[in-house]
C-alpha cells in the first residue's frame, strides 16, 4: 500500500466531511490524514486527504466521491509535484539545565518557541511528516509532556491551480 494526498474541493455546508469520510469507513480504508478549511471561494472548502491504499481501490473511492453531490472537484497530488506541511505544537519539558538544549534544538529545525513556562516551552513548528517526526525524535530525551498535530495541507505547485479549469456551480443556499 502507499499513501495518496487528495485535495477535494467541496460544497460548505453540513454534513459534507461526515459523508465523505464515511465513503473511506464502508471501503475499510483509514484516513491517515485530514484537514478542511475555506478556500479562496466563497461557499468551497478544500479537504486534505492522505489515505495508505493500493491505486485501484483508490481509483474506485474517487470515483464514488465524485458522484456525491458536494463534492466540486477531487485532484491527487504526488510529492513532487506539491508543497506538503503539517503543523506541530509540542511542549517540552525544559528547566534551567535542558532549556538552552531545547532552545537550540528549535532554531535547528527552524521552530518557533510560542509559550515559556519555568519548567517547559510550546514549540510550534511546520514541515513534512518526516521532518517533524525528525524533530520529536530530537525532542524526545528532554522529555515530551503534549503533543497536538494538524492534518496534511497540500497545493500543487507552480501557477496552475486546482481551480484554473471551470468548477461546476455551487448551489447557493437562500
Amino acid at each position: 500500500m502507499s499513501k495518496h494526498t487528495l485535495s477535494v474541493l467541496v460544497e460548505d455546508k453540513p454534513g459534507v466531511l461526515a459523508r465523505i469520510a464515511g465513503l473511506f469507513s464502508r471501503r475499510g480504508f483509514n484516513i491517515d490524514s485530514l484537514a478542511v478549511g475555506p478556500t479562496e471561494q466563497p461557499g468551497v472548502s478544500r479537504m486534505t486527504i492522505v489515505v495508505a491504499v493500493d491505486e485501484l481501490p483508490l481509483e474506485q473511492v474517487t470515483k464514488q466521491l465524485n458522484k456525491l453531490v458536494n463534492v466540486v472537484k477531487i485532484v491527487e497530488l504526488d510529492q513532487s509535484s506539491s508543497v506538503q506541511r503539517e503543523l506541530l505544537l509540542v511542549k517540552v519539558r525544559a528547566d534551567a539545565q535542558t532549556r538552552s538544549s531545547v532552545l537550540e534544538t528549535v532554531q535547528l529545525f527552524r521552530a518557533k518557541v510560542v509559550d515559556v513556562a519555568t519548567d517547559a516551552v510550546t514549540i510550534e513548528a511546520t514541515g513534512n511528516t518526516d521532518k517533524l517526526a525528525a524533530f520529536l525524535r530530537i525532542l524526545e530525551p528532554f522529555g515530551i509532556k503534549e503533543i497536538v498535530q494538524s492534518g496534511m495541507v497540500a497545493v500543487g505547485r507552480g501557477s496552475r491551480s486546482i481551480t484554473d479549469r471551470a468548477l461546476r456551480p455551487v448551489e447557493r443556499s437562500a
